[in-house]
């Protein structure tokens, strides 16, 4: 997994690494049981204080997304294949979403483009997803044929 941060964005470094670790999570990039960096590690990796990484990773932590172990570091707890959400997630997840279709709106972006940019960005996590599980399992049958 590689990160990216925007320096100049007015969107805070933790939720920059929050937002990529979860669409990594999304795409199959990153599965249920996948290690991630120490936050020391990520830290120095990236150039920022270890703090910033921490709160990126405890909102992960909150969220359900990551497990959390002081020996062991931070795995990611679930992702698509886990089953359905936590109950009281889709409720909140609702909240969200209005706000961003709010923003849309008062934007002035018509409702078909709303749903036609919704429909892509929800196939390019379900298309990485897929084609991430094609080259596990395709790796998976040559390492059984050895």
């Amino acid at each position: 997994m590689i990160l990216s941060l925007d320096l100049d964005s007015e969107v805070p470094i933790y939720q920059q690494i929050r937002n990529q670790i979860v669409e990594a999570i999304a795409s199959g990039a990153l599965g249920e049981g996948s290690s991630l960096p120490s936050t020391r590690q990520l830290a120095v990796d990236l150039g920022i204080n270890f703090h910033t990484v921490n709160k990126a990773y405890d909102l992960l932590r909150r969220e359900g997304l990551l497990r959390i172990n002081r020996k062991s570091g931070a795995m990611v707890q679930r992702d698509a294949r886990t089953g359905p959400p936590e109950p009281g997630f889709t409720d909140e997840w609702e909240t969200r979403l209005r706000t961003l279709l709010a923003e849309a709106v008062a934007h002035g972006v018509g409702d078909p483009a709303v749903l036609d940019s919704c429909g892509c960005v929800l196939t390019s996590f379900t298309s990485s997803a897929l084609a991430t599980r094609g080259a596990d399992h395709g790796a998976d049958q040559g390492d059984s044929a050895s």
